[in-house]
């Protein structure tokens, strides 16, 4: 008899150890469903259509790899580069400044105020290097040599030196910054109590690395005097691109705080619902500070580099159209703060988003080697791989809001912040 009562006792643990693993894939991976369930749940037709658009880019990153760029790209000794680098690292490293810019007014200048929001800016800037990360090798290729460039290739004066250095530690600085929302989720106390200890540190050394790398990648093109436009050709380069990226990382934080607001609102607290109208107005008022600030520096660097001669031209025409945009948009951030009119704040940042977007296309792509004759900008194909990786992104931030503490406060940690 008590041989089968150990028996038993012996299964029943066995079960309840199944149990408890069962258990917690259905909840950590699963949302709380079994996995059918939960495979039932992605059949919609948003992630069918995003599932056909992951396939199509990774068919022709898959091409790139095996026979090269041209199969891809319309990429050559005279033009470098396309919409891998000008939308992958020039236009996407601005807006991962969130975590730093957010992080800095939180955790350094204690503004509690912008609390709710820091740890989806600090999301929003990891996959935002992630992935710069990802284009940058697709344009490159040879993954497996990245350390080239740090340890191989070790040249101190090199402006990529310094880009990869700074790239690689801001990106894991990051991850660890973001890494109390991973613990909390995993139920680790003890670990994440230690990250916690390290957020004001990690904080100090992503400012100064952050700081660096924002107008090293624009310090790049002060390289090429010859083949940037003289409209976008400065010797503020640097300093334009730190402080648009303030501005671009504000308007990102307005805008997906928005979207999150709207989509993602079972994922997030009442506190964070709550909130976010006061921090648009917080984040406005800063915005139109920071491009006020750029938009002065931008005209001065033009006059500065007697540049205006180049007004009466089809590049100064185009030039017209970006810094009238990059002039708009500070006033309107302004007018909104003035009438608390969220709403148009929030426009504005999206506006504020496309004026970036295409300043660094300008200075990476259209006005960059300019007095070519015949330029292909970009292929086809480029734009399905740019729509793809974007997408994949996109569905990789909405996986970890679902199941991490991004949107709102773990209840057992409801006291640490």
């Amino acid at each position: 008899m008590s041989g089968y009562m150990e028996k038993k006792m012996h299964t029943d643990r066995e079960l309840t150890g199944a149990e408890i693993v069962s258990t917690w894939l259905s909840d950590k991976l699963f949302l709380g469903l079994t996995m059918k369930e939960y495979v039932k749940t992605l059949i919609t037709p948003l992630n069918m259509v995003a599932g056909l658009i992951v396939l199509g880019g990774l068919y022709f990153i898959l091409l790139r790899f095996i026979f090269g760029l041209e199969a891809v790209t319309e990429a050559s000794n005279e033009q470098p580069w396309g919409l891998f680098l000008s939308w992958g690292l020039f236009s996407g490293v601005p807006f991962s400044a969130s975590g730093f810019v957010i992080g800095t007014a939180v955790y350094i200048f204690g503004l509690k105020r912008y609390q709710p929001v820091v740890k989806n800016a600090i999301l929003l800037g990891f996959l935002g290097y992630l992935f710069a990360v990802v284009f940058l090798m697709i344009d490159l290729g040879r993954p497996w040599r990245i350390y080239y460039p740090m340890f191989v290739s070790f040249g101190t004066a090199s402006v990529m030196f310094l880009v990869a250095w700074h790239v690689a530690l801001y990106l894991s600085v990051q991850f660890f910054e973001f890494s109390p929302s991973t613990l909390e989720w995993l139920g680790l106390k003890n670990l994440r109590k230690l990250a916690v200890s390290m957020t004001l540190g990690l904080t100090i050394f992503g400012v100064m690395l952050s700081t660096l790398h924002q107008s090293a990648l624009s310090a790049m093109f002060l390289l090429a005097p010859g083949k940037l436009h003289p409209l976008w050709y400065t010797s503020y380069l640097p300093w334009l691109a730190f402080i648009s990226s303030i501005g671009g990382a504000i308007a990102l934080v307005i805008v997906v705080s928005r979207l999150t607001q709207v989509f993602l609102k079972n994922r997030a607290d009442s506190n964070y619902l709550s909130s976010i109208n006061d921090i648009t107005l917080g984040l406005g008022k800063a915005a139109s500070l920071v491009l006020f600030t750029y938009l002065g520096l931008r005209l001065i660097s033009v006059t500065h580099e007697g540049a205006w001669m180049y007004l009466n031209t089809p590049f100064g025409y185009w030039f017209l159209v970006e810094i009238t945009l990059l002039a708009t948009v500070p006033f309107l951030f302004y007018h909104g703060v003035q009438k608390k009119n969220v709403r148009l704040i929030q426009y504005t940042a999206a506006l504020t988003m496309v004026g970036i977007i295409m300043n660094r296309f300008n200075i990476s792509l259209i006005a960059f080697n300019w007095q070519l004759p015949h330029r292909e900008l970009f292929f086809w194909k480029e734009a399905v791989v740019v729509v793809a990786v974007v997408t994949i992104e996109i569905l990789v931030y909405r996986w970890i809001v679902n199941r991490m503490p991004v949107l709102r406060q773990h209840p057992d940690y409801m006291d640490d912040h």
